[in-house]
C-alpha cells in the first residue's frame, strides 16, 4: 500500500533550515532599503561638531544637523519695530500719561510703540487688559501684573547695561524669556527639603524635578548656586583626602546636578566650557567658561534683587507649591535648550529703551 506518511518522515530524517536564509535575505533587503532611503532623503542621524578646544583633544559640541537646522517657531513669531528718532519738542511719556514710573523720559511715540510690543511679546491673547484691566484705566496699579511688568522692565535694563559680557551683542528683551507667554517657561521654585520628615541628605535627592534634570542628583542645586552663593566645588583631587576644609561628597553631587542642568539648558556637553582632562583647572577652560560664570552672577542678581522681592505682589496661585516662594529664573528660562537664545537674534538694536537705565540713546 502506498505510504502516505513518507513526506513527513522524509522531512524528519532530512531537516532543512529554511528560517536562517530567510532571515539573512530579509536583513540584507532591509539594509538595502535603509541605504536607499538615506541616499534619497539624507541621513537623519547626521551630526555636526562645533570645536571648542585644540584639535585632537576631543573638545567639541556634537549636534544633530536636523536639530540645528530645525526652525524654532518662537523665532518666527518674534516681532520688532524700529524706534522713532526723537525730535526737539516731542512730548515725553511722563508728561502725557499718569503714573509713568519707568520709561518716563521716552517720547510718547516710542512709549506707545514699546507698550504695543510688550503686549505682543508677553500677552498676545490677553492684550492690554492683562496689565491694565478691562476698564483700561492705565494709571492704576491694581493688578499685580502691572507691578511685576514695571519691575521686569527695570530688570531687563540692568541685564543689558551691567552684563554685556554675557548678553552682548544680541541683548535681551521681554521676548527672550516670555516667547509669547504671560508666564515664561522653565521658571523654578524651591523644592528642598523634599521630605519634611526625613533628616539627612536623602531629603534632597532621588526625585525627578526640573532642578535635577529628572535625575537622582540633588534637587537644591539651583537654590544653592543661583539663588544662594555656595561655592561650586567637588571633593579633593587627592585620594583618601581628609574631609576637613574640602567639599563634601554631597557638595560634589550638587555640583554635578548644576552642571547637568547647565548642559541641558544650553543643549551642549561638558566640553563647551571645560577641558575634559582638567575640569578643575581654571587656566585650561574655554572662553565660554568665563561667560557662564558671569551668567551665574547675573542670575543671582536678578533672582535676589528683582524676582524674589516680588513675592508679596503675586497672588497665591503664582507662588511655589512647597514654600510659597516667588518664581525664579535660571539658564533654561532664556536659553530654552540652545546655547544662543533665539539663535543669537538681535533683540536690542530696536529697543534702546531697554538697553540702559539712563535716558535711551537713539542712533
Amino acid at each position: 500500500m502506498f505510504d502516505l506518511d513518507w513526506f513527513p518522515k522524509w522531512n524528519r530524517e532530512n531537516p532543512k533550515d529554511v528560517f536562517g536564509p530567510a532571515i539573512i535575505i530579509g536583513a540584507v533587503g532591509g539594509a538595502v532599503l535603509v541605504a536607499a532611503l538615506i541616499i534619497t532623503w539624507g541621513n537623519p542621524a547626521e551630526t555636526s561638531t562645533m570645536q571648542t578646544g585644540p584639535r585632537g583633544s576631543g573638545m567639541g559640541v556634537v549636534e544633530l544637523v536636523a536639530n540645528r537646522e530645525a526652525v524654532d517657531p518662537t523665532v518666527e513669531a518674534y516681532t520688532s519695530d524700529a524706534p522713532y528718532a526723537p525730535e526737539e519738542g516731542d512730548a515725553l511719556a511722563k508728561d502725557v500719561y499718569k503714573n509713568v514710573q519707568v520709561l518716563g523720559d521716552v517720547t510718547e511715540d516710542n512709549f506707545d510703540r514699546m507698550m504695543a510690543s510688550i503686549t505682543a511679546w508677553v500677552s498676545p491673547d490677553e492684550g492690554c487688559a492683562y496689565c491694565h484691566g478691562d476698564d483700561e484705566t492705565y494709571a492704576k496699579d491694581d493688578l499685580y501684573t502691572k507691578v511685576v511688568a514695571r519691575r521686569m522692565i527695570q530688570m531687563t535694563q540692568l541685564i543689558n547695561e551691567e552684563y554685556e559680557g554675557h548678553v552682548a551683542p544680541a541683548g535681551v528683551n521681554c521676548y527672550t524669556c516670555h516667547r509669547g507667554e504671560a508666564i515664561p517657561s522653565d521658571i523654578w521654585f524651591k523644592r528642598s527639603p523634599v521630605l519634611q520628615n526625613v533628616s539627612g541628605w536623602s531629603a534632597n535627592q532621588n526625585f525627578a524635578t526640573l532642578q535635577s534634570s529628572s535625575t537622582s542628583l540633588p534637587t537644591d542645586a539651583l537654590e544653592q548656586y543661583l539663588l544662594g552663593d555656595e561655592t561650586i566645588s567637588v571633593h579633593d583631587l587627592e585620594p583618601r583626602a581628609s574631609n576637613e576644609g574640602t567639599a563634601a561628597i554631597q557638595n560634589a553631587e550638587r555640583t554635578y546636578s548644576l552642571m547637568n542642568y547647565y548642559a541641558n539648558s544650553l543643549g551642549v556637553n561638558c566640553t563647551f566650557c571645560h577641558n575634559t582632562r582638567a575640569f578643575y583647572d581654571g587656566e585650561q577652560v574655554t572662553p565660554q567658561w568665563a561667560v557662564a560664570n558671569e551668567a551665574r552672577a547675573m542670575v543671582q542678581d536678578i533672582n535676589n534683587d528683582y524676582l524674589v522681592p516680588l513675592k508679596d505682589a503675586y497672588p497665591a496661585n503664582r507662588l511655589g507649591p512647597r514654600h510659597s516662594d516667588a518664581p525664579k529664573a535660571a539658564c533654561k528660562t532664556c536659553h530654552k535648550g540652545v546655547y544662543k537664545p533665539l539663535g543669537g537674534m538681535d533683540m536690542i538694536s530696536d529697543w534702546p529703551e531697554l538697553a540702559t537705565t539712563e535716558t535711551p540713546v537713539y542712533e
